[in-house]
């Protein structure tokens, strides 16, 4: 045998172990590429698990629409339709006293009177002053006719004449104003009678008889008095309601003393223009009290049926408050959470009014905590006690 049939035997088996060692490695390849194949979908399912252990657990809810009418109820100041203090005019001591607090009284009723002893003194004297006065501006006025006819006939100076007519003149002057100064005493003498300035009730008293009355503006009132045929209830209402408040606007009164008894009052008027410190709108309401059923001075709660706007409304702690802003957390398909700014509208305490922000489809993460933050994983917990797991 030749050196050429010896060599094809070794070239067959070196080729045959090449194929071996080939198919080897492939084999090896494909096993190692199965266990990292694997052992990703391990880590996966861990990851999986992991997120699911430590994702947490919410409540939502979704913004409900509302188109129903509105409910505002305020606080109110009740006052009378007209009330005054009355003071004293003139000093002297109280001689007589008519009425006392809860008294009726008409415009012009005699109240009270006072003794004036040293203001009767004054019209004693004011009268006798006029009476000296009128005396001598008589005498002054013919002396100056007679120099006016001296005066004609040329036997005094014209000098003489005028000085006489000057010398009348102001004897004249001189009994105005001594009778101006007398109708000045009459006229305070009139204030020892205090009467009435309208009809109302006596609804404060201060003084008895003999107290010393004062008039030089340190006195303190005598009587108050209130009309309370109608009364003024005065509210403030919020900056948000400001557009509803028109006059003729009916109200409901209803008053801590009288429970379960409702009056009706209509808006009159009001300030056109916010208190610049609390952003709010005064406004007055007037109710007729001609039984005089309410008293002046109470609180009241003032109830509103305003009407309803289509707006969406969210419980009150779904609201998360960021240096942006309000925002609410809301739970997207992948069951991941998405931080939304809102505009808030009108408080109804429990409810807030959602005017931009949200869709009424959304669902909103009740009690949110202040750490939540976007694309965290969440576990939905729904009525049922059942949980809707991420994906």
């Amino acid at each position: 045998m030749n050196s050429s049939n010896r060599s094809m035997p070794i070239k067959a088996s070196a080729r045959g172990f090449g194929r071996v060692a080939l198919v080897v490695v492939r084999v090896a390849l494909v096993v190692a590429g199965g266990g990292l194949v694997s052992r990703e979908r391990a880590e996966a399912r861990l990851r999986a698990h992991t997120e699911k252990q430590i994702a947490r657990t919410v409540t939502t809810s979704s913004a409900t629409r509302s188109d129903t009418s509105i409910d505002l109820s305020l606080p109110g100041n009740v006052v009378a339709r007209v009330e005054a203090s009355i003071f004293a005019r003139t000093d002297g001591y109280l001689a007589r006293l008519h009425v006392d607090i809860g008294t009726t009284v008409t415009a012009g009723q005699l109240l009270a009177e006072i003794d004036a002893p040293e203001l009767d003194q004054q019209l004693r004297e004011g009268g006798a002053e006029v009476a000296a006065a009128e005396a001598a501006a008589a005498l002054a006025q013919t002396t100056a006719e007679r120099w006016l006819a001296l005066g004609a006939s040329h036997t005094v100076s014209r000098q003489q004449v005028d000085e006489q007519q000057s010398a009348a003149q102001a004897s004249a002057a001189r009994l105005n104003a001594a009778r101006a100064s007398l109708q000045r005493l009459q006229e305070l003498s009139a204030f020892k009678r205090i009467v009435a300035p309208f009809d109302g009730i006596v609804t404060v008293r201060n003084t008895d008889i003999g107290q010393l009355i004062s008039a030089n503006g340190t006195g303190e009132e005598l009587f108050r008095i209130a009309d309370t045929s109608r009364l003024r209830v005065f509210v403030r209402v919020p900056q948000v309601y400001v557009a509803t408040m028109t006059p003729g606007l009916v109200a409901r009164l209803g008053f801590p003393d009288r429970p379960g008894a409702e009056y009706e009052a209509r808006l009159v008027r009001s300030a056109n223009a916010l208190d610049a410190a609390s952003r709010t709108l005064l406004v007055e309401l007037d109710v007729d009290n001609r039984h005089h059923e309410l008293l002046s001075g109470t609180y009241v709660d003032v109830h509103f049926q305003l009407p309803g706007s289509s707006t969406l409304r969210l419980p009150a702690n779904t609201l998360l408050f960021r240096a942006a802003g309000p925002h609410v957390a809301t739970v997207g398909e992948d069951n991941r959470v998405l931080l939304k700014p809102v505009t808030l509208g009108r408080d109804f305490g429990n409810e807030l009014e959602i005017l931009s922000g949200v869709d009424a489809t959304d669902r909103v993460i009740l009690s949110p905590p202040d750490s939540l933050s976007d694309h965290e994983a969440v576990r939905i917990v729904n009525g049922a006690g059942t949980t809707d797991h991420p994906p």
